[in-house]
């Protein structure tokens, strides 16, 4: 699948851009793997491009058949000529014992 604008947007109050990397957030189905592909996050999406600044941290929540799969932050590490790369996922522990 491909990146959606729809599940994206900025996490808390941002009005500090340029002065201190910014928090997202984002819900896929797609896997960890494909998000942090070089390109995924790119000006052919809705400009998200623009929005990404590198140091930028994206919290990514993915889900299958509607519940909580994995989550974690991917942080902008490049970006130019309108492609954005990502790190590689810091996972976090996704599990419910009840």
């Amino acid at each position: 699948m491909a990146f959606d604008i729809s599940n994206f947007g900025p996490l808390g109050g941002q009005s500090r851009r340029g002065k201190a990397p910014m928090w997202w957030t984002y819900t896929t189905t797609d896997a960890h793997t494909a998000v942090d592909a070089a390109g995924y996050f790119g000006s052919s999406y809705g400009g998200v491009y623009n929005h990404l600044e590198i140091g930028d941290v994206i919290y990514v929540c993915v889900t299958s058949s509607g519940a909580l799969s994995t989550a974690g932050v991917h942080i902008v590490k490049d970006k130019a000529s309108g492609t954005v790369d990502v790190t590689n996922v810091t996972a976090f522990t996704v599990t419910d014992s009840d």
